[in-house]
């Protein structure tokens, strides 16, 4: 709780206390207006007024006596009241805010809230009524309504003033954030609509104006202006937001401060609830290998893949992203390659794909068994309550399985890092994906990261427009805030710079302190930001060459090692160079740049015989683990079968506390323990048997039993699995393949569709098959690539269809029918560019024992590549 002192700055009328989260303290009441309120801080003021002829609300803020905000409306409507204007005062009660919380992610790890707030319940005439709670902090003023349910909200009053002649930068409105800001002044910015959050500067204060505390309850909202105003109100996505008890809106926020206190600030997830988690050591940020912007197809490359993993280890990186394009048939092999490297694997998947309930109990636990550590999801593009209302869905889950989660194409954050810690990231600004200007890069750091981790996806070295200078790209890890990190480049662009992979592999992605060092929105930016005992800098420029300086007077006492990363004056596109000098806080450091150029540095307690304040890249022992039976094993439901591991020790290194065991899947059991060692030497083997069985209504399909070993402190995961078949019926008659159960199933885009067209991405939105005008009721649709498996157990003789492309596409894809018999082509069309009749296939099937019928892209790409199988069925004893 504050001191009596701390709290002595805080001056608050008071008719009562308001109980919430946090230390509570009354404060001594002091007489007012009637019909103006305000509520104080040491530097911030807010004033709420009341317009006695209208009843109209408005709310503006002061800094140091400098009005920040004008006096702008405040208020809501409703289907049952206008409780924006003709109110009248009721009552006020207030609080002062003191709260202690911890992140997983963003600019502070600890964080220390202090503010005051005020609420103020105001009523028509016919006794509607809303309380506007209005909150003052360090960093910022934020309000919001409270209105007794049930209530239908048909939108907001609430608006900002700012003078006409700010400066302001700003985003044009688009529901996914990712448009170029505009530089501009506020009353000189073009009539429309821009989103949050937006930055405005007047003389020595500046604002960002954003929202906090946004969830399903509610839509989100953008800010809309009319060319030559100061004014930008807010807008929600939706006409309508209906709540059944009482709604407590979002907060209307403002960042007010110098421009070293906007960027530190933590209003936004200050105001927001706290965790709803409450043990997060599963929670682990990090860096990230990423080669879909690189090599837009390696995430479907499972070798490829593997690389990626491999440079990860190399370099001690924790996790590689594989992006859209991964299959199912290979991650989990490719998660038990990761593991054993120390490497996790984090999976894309397309919003739609988790778009229903059921969706979400299928494919998050399916992935969450393969070991992936999270997922990134994409697309969502809506501030609409219903897609908030997913995002809080999907956050549950999630939370419940142990995923971490990136939100790309993803609204802004507004809080929902403390509130949900595993959230590790989220897109919402124009990143590397997009190429933008480096002219771009500075303003990122005063705007979109101040609110919450940023997936930018830096160090763009080969790839991408090239525009800034390689220390420019190299700085942005530190310039940028981002619980995961997704670096742009792939391995050879690092590995050709070896200066600036060093530096890449040192640098953190949480932080126990950030400062402002020195910078503006529309030249550069340099910050430093703290990890332990060390400290990281990182600077960036747009325009002509300079030399940019950077005061260390954020360093402690004493000397200090500092390294400089730089660019170099013989290639703009080759490997930085480090410069090694000590210093001390009362040193600036000074470095010549070229154009879009910047530089990095880690800076360290200067000691006897330090030479540079790397630490050690952490690489995980090898080993070697085999498993009988190594080869896929069918066994049918009540039966048992042998499982044994060896577990060697392979490298130089001895392991601790080492185990080895197996999982039964559910339902299965097994019979046997654990084997243990505390110590397993290098070149010895430990093993272990077991005995599984397959339970008695075990769903048929494939099933993986894992064997695998844990060790040492942070428990390096190693793994084989026993790929076990449980046979389904065979099928008897001349059944259609839409009616079987799918053994495999993998599709280009959405999920296979059973008797519809592909359409789109989503499950069930298929249209009636149709080839060459002729609907068919029966058969297949899907998007190359595609295969589907099915069990024909040796008993099908025959399989027959029609072949071609869907008729629902605005243009014509290329594709290629194949049918596989184990994993032996029977039958190729050939490529298919032509829409037309269906084509009819009979094919061969004796002694197949799994069918699979594959649809490729035919070498071009995927666009526009609806493939439908018609009346597609077996024929068997």
């Amino acid at each position: 709780m504050p001191s009596p002192s701390r709290r002595s700055k805080w001056s608050l009328a008071v008719t009562g206390v308001l109980l919430a989260s946090g230390a509570l303290t009354p404060v001594a009441a002091q007489a007012q207006p009637a019909d103006r309120w305000v509520v104080s801080g040491p530097s911030l003021t807010a004033t709420v007024a009341l317009d006695q002829t209208t009843g109209t609300l408005s709310l503006g803020a002061t800094r140091n006596g400098r009005a920040v905000l004008a006096p702008a409306p405040v208020g809501l409507r409703t289907t049952g009241a206008d409780l924006s204007r003709g109110l009248r005062f009721v009552s006020r009660a207030d609080r002062t805010v003191s709260e202690q919380y911890a992140m997983t992610t963003g600019k502070r790890r600890n964080r220390t809230v202090s503010g005051t707030e005020a609420r103020l319940a105001f009523a028509t005439a016919a006794g509607a009524r809303v309380d506007l709670v209005v909150r003052v902090a360090p960093d910022g003023v934020a309000y919001r309504y409270v209105v007794p349910g049930p209530v239908t909200v048909t939108g907001e009053a609430s608006a900002f003033t700012v003078p006409t002649g700010a400066s302001a930068w700003l985003l044009p409105y688009n529901a996914w954030y990712e448009a170029n800001r505009v530089q501009t002044t506020a009353g000189g910015a073009a009539a429309g609509d821009y989103g949050n959050p937006s930055l405005f500067q007047s003389g020595e204060d500046f604002v960002l104006l954003s929202e906090s505390d946004v969830d399903g309850r509610y839509p989100g909202s953008k800010l809309r202006h009319t060319a030559g105003s100061g004014t930008y109100q807010v807008v929600l996505a939706d006409e309508q937001v209906t709540a059944t008890g009482e709604l407590r809106t979002p907060w209307r926020t403002a960042v007010i401060g110098d421009l070293a206190t906007v960027t530190a600030s933590t209003l936004v997830d200050d105001l927001a609830p706290p965790s709803k988690i409450s043990d997060t050591s599963w929670v682990k940020p990090g860096k990230v290998a990423w080669s879909w912007l690189s090599e837009n197809s390696s995430p479907g490359n499972f070798e490829r893949q593997k690389a990626y993993v491999d440079f990860a280890a190399r370099n001690g990186w924790p996790y590689v992203l594989v992006d859209e394009g991964w299959s199912a048939s290979w991650v989990p092999e490719l998660v038990r390659y990761a593991r054993a490297k120390g490497v996790d694997i984090l999976l894309w998947l397309h919003w739609s794909n988790l778009d229903t309930a059921a969706e979400r109990d299928t494919t998050l636990p399916r992935i969450r068994d393969w070991g992936v550590k999270g997922v990134k999801l994409d697309f969502m593009e809506s501030d609409s309550r219903e897609r908030y209302q997913w995002y809080d869905a999907v956050l549950a889950k999630t939370a419940e399985l142990h995923l971490m989660v990136n939100f790309h194409g993803s609204t802004i954050p507004h809080g929902l890092a403390r509130t949900w810690p595993h959230v590790m990231s989220m897109e919402a600004v124009r990143g590397a994906e997009n190429q933008p200007p480096a002219a771009n890069n500075p303003v990122q750091a005063f705007t979109r990261n101040v609110v919450g981790s940023m997936d930018y996806t830096p160090v763009s070295l080969d790839v991408g427009p090239k525009e800034a200078s390689v220390a420019h790209e190299v700085a942005l890890p530190v310039v940028y805030e981002s619980g995961w990190t997704h670096f742009a480049d792939k391995p050879e662009a690092y590995e050709a710079r070896p200066q600036a992979l060093r530096f890449l592999d040192q640098v953190p992605t949480v932080w126990d302190e950030t400062r402002l060092v020195g910078g503006h929105p529309s030249s550069g930016a340099t910050i430093a930001r703290r990890a332990g005992t060390r400290w990281f800098l990182g600077a960036i420029a747009s325009g002509d060459a300079r030399t940019l300086s950077a005061p260390l007077s954020f360093l402690g006492s004493g000397d200090w090692l500092v390294e400089v990363v730089r660019d170099t004056t013989s290639s703009a596109r080759g490997d930085v160079v480090r410069d090694s000098s000590v210093r001390r806080s009362t040193d600036v450091l000074s470095v010549a740049v070229p154009r879009n150029g910047g530089f990095a540095a880690v800076i360290c307690p200067a000691q006897t015989g330090r030479t540079t304040c790397d630490e050690p890249v952490k690489q995980v022992p090898t080993t070697s683990l085999a498993i009988t039976p190594a080869q896929e094993l069918d066994a049918a439901r009540g039966t048992s079968f042998e499982v044994t591991g060896s577990f060697t020790a392979t490298g130089s290194s001895a392991l601790t506390d080492v185990v080895l065991t197996t999982t039964a899947p559910a339902g299965w059991t097994v019979t046997g323990l654990p084997v243990r060692r505390g110590m397993l030497a290098p070149g010895e083997t430990m093993t272990g048997r077991w005995t599984v069985r397959v339970g008695d209504s075990s769903p048929s399909g494939y099933t993986d039993v894992p064997v695998y070993a844990e060790f040492n402190g942070e428990r390096v995961h190693v793994e084989k699995a026993v790929r076990v078949f449980v046979p389904p019926d065979v099928p008897s008659g001349t059944p259609y393949v839409s009616d079987l159960q799918f053994i495999g199933e993998e599709n280009g885009w959405g999920p296979v569709e059973r008797d519809r067209s592909n359409n789109e991405n989503t499950g069930g939105d298929g249209n009636p098959l149709r080839v060459g005008g002729v609907a068919y009721a029966k058969g297949l649709g899907v998007h190359a690539t595609s295969e589907v498996s099915v069990y024909t157990g040796r008993r099908c003789s025959r399989f027959t269809a029609g072949i071609g492309l869907d008729d629902e596409t605005t243009e014509t894809g290329s594709v290629v029918f194949q049918v596989v018999g184990d994993g032996r082509v029977l039958f190729d069309s050939g490529a298919v560019r032509a829409k037309g009749a269906a084509r009819a296939i009979s094919v061969d099937t004796t002694g197949v024992r799994m069918l699979a019928l594959r649809v490729t892209d035919a070498g071009d790409g995927k666009n526009f590549d609806h493939a439908d199988w018609t009346e597609a069925r077996v024929t068997c004893a």
